[in-house]
């Protein structure tokens, strides 16, 4: 059985490999991230860079000790700045027909638990490195 500080190393890796994973896709795949752009907000392109490009900087500062809170801190601001993005989506299913709309819908409670997983590193005792 995994200790608790071992689950916690593990689960804060998992999350920052998400993170990294999904910044990268936004530069190989940045026509997908362009798609699901509410039509409200300007500069479509630049802004999936720029969130491509935090999510691979926050996701790699989460990994180290010193910067781990105010990366936390950094993921939740840009969970909930891309909330309108995920909300487009469910909204106009059509416009993705080759996602189920199920999963549109799945994505915004996700958003919720990505949130509370960041949350848990933004909290200065569970940012010091143990064992």
């Amino acid at each position: 059985m995994l200790s608790l500080n071992r689950r916690h190393q593990i689960l804060k890796y998992l999350l920052a490999l998400f993170f990294i994973a999904a910044g990268i896709n936004h530069f190989v795949n940045p026509e997908f991230y362009v798609r699901i752009m509410p039509p409200y907000l300007p500069w479509h392109l630049p802004l999936v860079y720029l969130s491509g490009a935090a999510e691979i900087g926050l996701g790699a500062l989460l990994l180290i000790p010193q910067y781990r809170a105010i990366a936390a801190w950094g993921l939740i601001a840009l969970l909930i700045a891309v909330f309108p993005a995920n909300l487009h989506m469910a909204l106009n299913p059509e416009l993705f027909p080759t996602i189920s709309p199920v999963v549109l819908w799945l994505r915004l409670p996700l958003q919720g638990v990505l949130i509370a997983w960041a949350y848990r590193y933004t909290h200065r005792h569970a940012n010091r490195e143990v064992g």
